[in-house]
């Protein structure tokens, strides 16, 4: 006879397998395309996708990025915007080249350039398939369809040529640009060189003959290179007779510690000059063979905390090094090839690698009695992100270039950051430390597979001409990037092209590609600034990823926007933390802490990593472990409890005829609705300001506190026992379906498979919207609050609280084990006309209410007997003798039910 709970939507998850199936239904509608035809009340908001790159399977940090993404697009697209979501893939670099090379040693197959590419892009599009399914599989919607590849003929399609140093990587035999750099602890060899004077025609130095100047260096490799000693102008330098090395010069407060590094001996200054003083002044290289003098120079970034404040100066192996070797007009020598191996200009150090000459050249600066010390120096050096993370050189060579200063583009770009909303706000801070700091951006490769530079040179020259650019942009759109290569100068330009006297038959190629950063940088302007994919216009309103892309993609993104564009590419920018362990580590393979997530997919179902993501506070550092996944599974198996109760005291309720309207709410249910605004209220702030933690926290609190542990408990009398459709009853249920449409509609975004099986048994949620992610995100209702009704139940729980507190010594003693069975005398602030609510809420057999100003609460047993039906200890059970088991309430209750034949008499 009762009103037990019934739902189709088990308490078992089995998300494993479920979700594929929500998955191939979402196809079979269409979602994607049915979210873009809503009319967007709220216009239009884009997320551009920061794009992964096409090789290996996918990494927690992927899914965390992409689970992120996706809960930000599909909050959006609830709330009234038009949220397109175009994926993309960043197809070229190094990485995909260097895996295809070693494909083909292992097959022991001949490869050439054009065979190279082509297997390049074979490789990059199987990787974008694969990885294209775990996307998909992560629940996270889009136009996976139609998306955006970097190796596309659309993408294949500021800028200075110089002589520079640049970070070399000569185990690939590349330049890389300073973001592509992992800095790792490294032990150099540090040396202490003398410079004995050359040349002194003011006579700076005239009273010290012999003397030496000393410099300490931890690249002794670069020795053959140098041409400059640089002083600090404003610094004191000393001149001191020595005991074992002769008469040296270097800065006074650098002389006790490398006297002591040195092995000096006794020292007695002799005199001191101004660092400017100095400017000028020739040293010869210690070396003979090099047959040159150093020119003393100033420059303001010699430093006191190490060395001897003197710095070696090389042009063609420093940033430093470099703009004041052009400062001073000196050439830009740099002795060492490709491979890190020293060339002919190295003299009687030709062909030893770069490591070789560290142990080289301090012997032979030995031989010359020119090395004053050497010991080996711990510190931090730019390495190679490839394996095994050879460290880099600095070495001059003629690459492609985007200068961040010309024209005020550093000054541009800076002043566009302030304008970016960013997340969290420290993010700016990083930001404008990166562009503010950055040298200018070495955009060139030597490698086959990527963008190639695509112009000519005529007789040396570059054609920079609008009708040659023109014209290779539509070769490469229509053919693509491997039509460049194959396809002679004069078949790509116009009949008859001439440029300078040259004609287009005599024309060269360049053979350099572009940094994978400049392909990835323009995207915004490829994806977003054209007609390919409707609902797309420039600017994008967010980018989100990784907090390391301060230095890259924000970065190249903003530079090139700003200088074809004026503006950021974005409007907003939220930054993600790195994931760890549970214990805070970096997982790593080696140490056997790396979640994947595609086994806990396989394990616990995507829904439980869609819950980590939203309950974690991403811009930060993020744990997961099979500890963390655990807690989640226990966390997501309460909340689909809570809502499968939801659910199961709906069964009988069609919201378009039996719910009540909100005046004649019972006063429990209002009280329960009026909570509901505030969560809905506070859930969509965090939800705006990218917050998800906080909108997760809100909904799992509201879910244990307000509704499993009262209102729900409260509740079952009502809905178990009553009548179908009495009033009360009635009035509950629309209070629930209110609750469970709420729920489904704010928890969509994250649990997005769960919410849907959810809309699935909720009724009426299908004539309201096909999926949840089709129905508006909730809104708070002013009307349904009043602070009336939340200060009666402030103090009703208040009563709750000291009820159950006094209940516990009496079920500690046996004397009552269930609330049902107790008779609670209450004095508080309550009006009398509240017994029944107050009992109800209670949960107890009887009540007895005095008004007072502070809640006590005395507890005993009841008298009467247990109704069979309500569980409640009654006075009056056994007064109908046809059902001597119950109450007369519940008597009445029962023999209705058995008038309209609902149940048969004998029950």
């Amino acid at each position: 006879t009762l009103n037990l709970p019934s739902t189709g939507f088990p308490m078992k998850a089995d998300l494993p397998s479920r979700e594929p199936q929500i998955q191939t239904r979402w196809e079979a509608i269409d979602l994607y395309r049915l979210s873009l035809e809503k009319e967007p009340t709220a216009g239009l908001f884009l997320l551009h996708d920061g794009p992964p790159y096409s090789n290996g399977n996918l990494h927690l940090g992927h899914a965390l990025n992409k689970i992120l993404k996706d809960i930000v697009v599909k909050h959006r697209s609830m709330c009234g915007f038009r949220a397109p979501y175009v994926p993309g893939w960043d197809n070229h670099g190094l990485p995909i080249e260097v895996q295809v090379v070693r494909e083909f040693r292992e097959k022991k197959e001949a490869w050439t350039p054009d065979t190279l590419r082509a297997r390049c892009r074979t490789y990059a599009a199987e990787w974008v398939d694969i990885q294209k399914g775990q996307f998909r599989r992560l629940g996270v919607r889009g136009d996976w369809d139609n998306p955006y590849l970097t190796m596309a003929p659309a993408f294949e399609g500021y800028v200075y040529r110089g002589l520079k140093p640049v970070l070399w990587d000569p185990a690939n035999e590349t330049a890389l640009a300073n973001t592509e750099a992992e800095y790792r602890d490294h032990v150099s060899p540090a040396i202490y060189v003398a410079f004995p004077l050359a040349a002194d025609p003011d006579g700076v130095l005239a009273d010290w003959p012999g003397v030496r100047a000393v410099i300490w260096t931890t690249t002794p490799w670069t020795i053959p290179a140098n041409l400059a000693l640089a002083f600090h102008p404003d610094f004191d330098y000393v001149v001191a007779r020595t005991e074992n090395a002769g008469t040296v010069l270097l800065l006074g407060d650098l002389l006790d510690a490398t006297a002591q590094s040195c092995g000096f001996g006794a020292v007695e200054t002799l005199g001191t000059v101004r660092g400017s003083r100095l400017e000028g002044l020739r040293f010869r290289h210690p070396l003979p063979e090099m047959d040159r003098d150093s020119l003393a120079v100033c420059a303001g970034y010699v430093t006191t905390d190490a060395g001897t404040g003197i710095v070696h100066t090389a042009p063609g192996h420093g940033a430093d090094d470099y703009l004041t070797g052009m400062k001073y007009g000196l050439p830009i020598l740099s002795p060492v090839d490709s491979r890190g191996r020293y060339t002919a200009e190295a003299g009687p150090f030709e062909g030893l690698t770069t490591n070789e000459a560290n142990v080289r050249v301090p012997e032979r600066l030995a031989e010359e009695s020119a090395l004053l010390g050497q010991a080996d120096y711990a510190h931090s050096y730019p390495h190679s992100p490839r394996a095994p993370y050879r460290p880099l050189l600095f070495r001059a060579t003629v690459q492609w270039f985007v200068s961040v200063d010309h024209d005020g583009l550093r000054e541009k770009a800076l002043a566009g950051v302030k304008e970016v909303g960013w997340f969290p706000p420290q993010a700016q801070n990083r930001i404008a430390a990166a562009v503010a700091g950055r040298p200018d951006w070495t955009v060139s490769r030597q490698r086959h597979w990527g963008v190639p530079i695509a112009l000519f040179y005529a007789d040396g020259e570059p054609v920079f001409d609008e009708t040659a650019f023109n014209a290779v942009v539509a070769l490469i759109r229509a053919h693509g990037i491997e039509a460049w290569y194959q396809t002679p100068p004069e078949q790509i330009l116009p009949d008859g092209y001439v440029w300078n006297g040259v004609p287009a038959a005599r024309f060269e190629k360049e053979k350099d590609v572009l940094d994978v950063w400049f392909d990835s940088g323009s995207t915004s302007l490829a994806v977003l600034d054209t007609d390919r994919w409707p609902h797309h216009r420039w600017p994008a309103d967010l980018y989100l990823e990784g907090s390391d892309q301060h230095r890259g993609w924000f970065n190249s993104s903003l530079l090139i926007a700003t200088a074809l564009k004026g503006q950021p590419p974005y409007r907003e920018v939220v930054t993600n933390g790195f994931t760890v362990d549970e214990l805070g580590y970096k997982m790593s393979k080696s140490k056997g802490n790396v979640v994947d997530p595609l086994g806990v997919i396989e394990r616990y179902g995507a829904d439980v990593l869609r819950l980590w993501v939203g309950s974690i506070e991403y811009t930060e550092d993020t744990k997961l472990g099979d500890g963390i996944l655990k807690q989640l599974a226990d966390a997501y198996r309460k909340l689909r409890n809570t809502l499968r109760f939801l659910l199961g005291n709906l069964a009988d309720f069609d919201p378009a005829t039996d719910a009540v309207p909100d005046a004649a709410l019972d006063p429990l249910d209002r009280w329960a609705l009026s909570r509901l605004q505030k969560l809905v209220r506070e859930v969509r702030a965090a939800y705006d300001e990218y917050a998800f933690y906080r909108a997760t926290q809100a909904i799992l609190n509201f879910c244990n506190v307000e509704l499993s542990s009262f209102y729900l408990d409260v509740l079952k009398d009502r809905l178990y026992t009553e009548l179908p459709e009495a009033p009360r009853r009635r009035s509950s249920q629309t209070v629930l379906a209110e609750i469970a449409s709420t729920l489904c509609r704010m928890l969509a975004p994250i649990l997005s498979h769960t919410c849907e099986e959810v809309w699935e048994h909720l009724p009426g949620a299908r004539a309201l919207a096909p999926s949840p992610q089709l129905a508006s995100f909730p809104q708070p209702d002013p009307a349904r609050e009043s602070a009336e009704t939340d200060a009666l139940f402030e103090t009703v729980l208040a009563v709750r609280d000291a009820f159950n507190a006094a209940m516990e010594p009496l079920r500690g003693a046996g004397t009552l084990t269930k609330s049902a069975e107790a008779w609670a005398q209450v004095a508080a602030p309550i009006a009398a006309e509240h017994t029944d609510l107050l009992r109800e809420a209670l949960i107890a057999a009887r009540v007895t209410l005095t008004p007072a100003e502070t809640v006590s609460v005395r507890v005993e047993r009841a008298p009467g007997q247990k109704c069979a039906r309500s569980w409640f200890v009654r006075e009056d059970v056994g007064v109908d003798p046809e059902h001597p088991t119950l109450c007369a309430e519940q008597a009445a209750i029962v023999r209705e039910l058995v008038r309209r034949g609902a149940v048969p008499a004998e029950a």
